[in-house]
């Protein structure tokens, strides 16, 4: 697939958002970019950073990396879920998967709804291999982020209607807009100003120390999406971005996503967004354009929500708790004569060691070798277990149509 993006040293990107009209906004107006060393709350929130930055390695550090790569599978359908849901667009993690292996619903709504979360997976699973590494807050990689997401959207999701002329346009993928644009009470600056915009943003949020750069991530979520660069997508653009951030800062693995708590606080979460558009209120609101003290709460609120995710994930994977889901789950399985007894032992040995050589299966198991293949065929054919070739070893999935059993309160059961 070709992507077209845009970056700042393209000439005719350059020409063509000189054609459109610049009101000569200065970028001081998007100031502060961060909150500074004089706001009495920054102490808070390097403390919510380190707090963060030691749970987030905890919580990894305790997943065999063969269990993180499959945890992270089924992470990226929750994250896919909240970030379109706060959109508006609700399409449960079943039909996200059933879309990733090619189960399209009939209905063509629904069809196109899962064609859009694939496409947002798609994104993210290319994040977390690393392709924006080092690139999340530059120009090109933004708009990178907005191509990859809209090219494979559906027709019918890349048109947008101007609320007052009622004239449908086009999206874009990959460039700025070329019209002018108001979310709530924000009138965006002007499409030929986003460059300027878009390249202050970028120096902004380079090259900053570890700390700064994890209590940066919320002001930059902000910042971004008050730029509005693109026609539509800057949100789910947005979140992408933060979570490449957090990728990069934290070395997350990709293993939990802090959208799971923007979308469960979503009325709190666009609040606060709306809040940081506010103008300095006095000479104690910080020295720029805009409210640091909205900022800083805006990055509050941020850090202790992706906290909260990395406790709740930490909480959900806890080995003991966990395995006595999946054996209960089993029990019941077996009870109805769906699942061979012996399939938590073999889950189990994947559960300890990461993976299990299939040439171990029969003294795993104990007993012969054919029954032994037997309880495995079941478990593959039900996705609970996955394997690269028939030869190569087995390793655990988290399908999402068992996420209700061994994952509770991951996303709302489906009706």
């Amino acid at each position: 697939m070709k992507i077209s993006y845009f970056s700042l040293d393209e000439e005719w990107t350059w020409k063509r958002i000189l054609i459109v009209q610049d009101r000569g906004e200065p970028v001081d107006i998007m100031q502060p970019m961060r909150v500074g060393e004089g706001s009495p709350r920054l102490g808070l929130l390097r403390d919510l950073s380190v707090d963060l930055a030691a749970k987030a390695a905890s919580f990894r550090a305790s997943l065999p990396s063969e269990i993180q790569a499959a945890l992270a599978h089924l992470v990226r359908a929750m994250n896919c879920y909240y970030s379109n849901l706060i959109e508006g667009h609700d399409i449960h993690p079943i039909d996200i998967e059933r879309a990733l292996n090619n189960d399209f619903s009939d209905n063509p709504e629904q069809r196109d709804l899962q064609l859009e979360a694939r496409a947002h997976i798609a994104v993210q699973e290319w994040i977390d291999a690393g392709g924006l590494s080092g690139r999340a807050h530059t120009v090109a990689g933004l708009s990178e982020i907005h191509a990859r997401f809209c090219e494979n959207l559906p027709e019918s999701l890349l048109w947008v209607e101007m609320p007052e002329s009622r004239e449908r346009v086009r999206v874009e993928p990959g460039l700025p807009r070329t019209r002018d644009v108001q979310v709530g009470r924000h009138v965006a600056v002007s499409p030929g100003a986003v460059p300027r915009f878009l390249e202050h943003f970028e120096h902004c949020y380079a090259n900053l120390g570890r700390s700064d750069a994890i209590i940066a991530v919320a002001a930059a979520h902000h910042r971004f999406v008050w730029i509005h660069p693109f026609l539509d997508g800057n949100g789910r653009t947005a979140r992408l971005m933060s979570h490449a951030m957090l990728l990069e800062t934290l070395d997350t693995g990709g293993v939990w996503s802090v959208a799971r708590g923007l979308g469960r606080t979503a009325q709190d979460y666009k609040r606060h967004l709306a809040a940081c558009d506010l103008p300095r209120r006095n000479d104690l609101d910080g020295r720029g354009a805009l409210s640091e003290e909205e900022l800083a709460a805006f990055t509050a609120y941020f850090l202790k929500t992706c906290i909260d995710q990395v406790d709740f994930m930490t909480s959900l994977v806890e080995p003991t708790r966990f395995r006595t889901r999946i054996h209960r789950w089993i029990e019941e399985e077996a009870a109805l004569g769906k699942l061979p007894a012996k399939a938590g032992t073999i889950i189990d040995a994947i559960l300890y060691r990461g993976e299990l050589p299939r040439g171990e299966l029969e003294s795993v198991v104990g007993t012969g070798d054919r029954q032994a293949r037997r309880v495995a065929a079941t478990l593959l054919d039900l996705g609970v277990l996955v394997s690269e070739s028939s030869r190569a070893p087995l390793r655990l999935a988290f399908p999402a149509t068992l996420a209700s059993r061994w994952m509770p309160g991951l996303f709302p059961d489906k009706d």
